[in-house]
């Protein structure tokens, strides 16, 4: 296929839930969209719903479970053959496990579908990033990951043992996860900044979608009371992070119903920040192809 000249937005999770509210906002702005899911039938659909919101962009819905850093990279591979440019990364895909599964490259699935997946990803679409970004405004080319206020309820993150295997439990390994996106945000911020490429993190609030389908039952009869924004709410601030002339004067925010939020004090700690981006290369090193 030839490549793609139009702006072009990848979003993982796009198969339901805020993400497909995000690929739809921004297929109607008119990118092309390129999206993941991982159920067949889902993708499907969202792919018919996101193509009739487009305004004439292309859209593309691809399978990938991004707890496997073997998909991650074939993922990716996969976009750079139908695009050379990307312009809007949105890391949204995750969730909540109730328990410890591990995957079969040996990693802590939660874990890994929450930031070693994305991490993977990110780090092998660079080079479309950049190539957006070479013909493109300063920090019009952005990277948004879906985070949670569940980042802000630890106290502090072992870096020895991000995947919390040696005290797992499922509400620790979400909360490390999330923080996970901030962190990793905050540290592209800095390592992009000479590329013009901009990255944040956004709290998107209890939605009401599936994505506490998979949590453990204490988690499940905690929120179901809980007041819930609509999946459109949620997306909200993604979207506009993603596109606003607000959401490119700064890099590095963690964010919230559009406006700045205060992120846990470990992700202003520099000397974190840098050794939290080396263990997670030092977990992905050698896997995938």
């Amino acid at each position: 296929m030839a490549p793609d000249q139009s702006r072009v937005a990848v979003v993982t999770g796009a198969s339901s839930g805020i993400g497909k509210e995000v690929a739809k906002a921004l297929a109607r702005q008119g990118f092309s969209v390129i999206g993941t899911g991982r159920d067949a039938e889902r993708i499907a659909a969202a792919e018919a719903e996101i193509r009739s919101a487009s305004s004439g962009g292309h859209v593309h819905m691809l399978r990938a479970d991004l707890s496997l850093i073997a998909e991650a990279e074939r993922t990716a591979r996969d976009i750079a053959a139908l695009t050379d440019r990307v312009d809007v990364l949105i890391n949204n895909a995750g969730g909540m496990a109730s328990g410890q599964v591990m995957t079969e490259e040996g990693h802590e699935a939660n874990f890994a579908g929450n930031h070693l997946g994305p991490f993977v990803l990110t780090r092998a679409l660079l080079p479309l990033l950049r190539a957006a970004a070479a013909t493109s405004p300063p920090a019009s080319v952005r990277i948004i990951n879906t985070a949670s206020d569940a980042s802000e309820m630890i106290p502090m993150i072992n870096l020895d043992d991000l995947e919390s295997l040696t005290a797992f439990n499922p509400g620790l390994a979400y909360c490390t996860g999330k923080l996970a996106n901030v962190l990793f945000a905050r540290a592209l911020a800095k390592r992009l900044a000479g590329d013009g490429i901009v990255a944040h993190s956004v709290h998107p609030g209890a939605v009401d979608s599936n994505f506490f389908s998979y949590a453990p039952a204490a988690t499940r009869e905690r929120v179901k009371d809980m007041p819930k924004f609509s999946t459109e709410e949620g997306a909200d601030t993604l979207v506009w992070l993603a596109t606003s002339e607000e959401g490119g004067q700064g890099s590095g925010g963690y964010w919230h119903q559009r406006k700045p939020r205060v992120p846990n004090p470990l992700v202003d700690d520099d000397a974190i920040v840098d050794r939290f981006w080396k263990e997670s290369e030092r977990l992905v090193a050698g896997i995938g192809a």
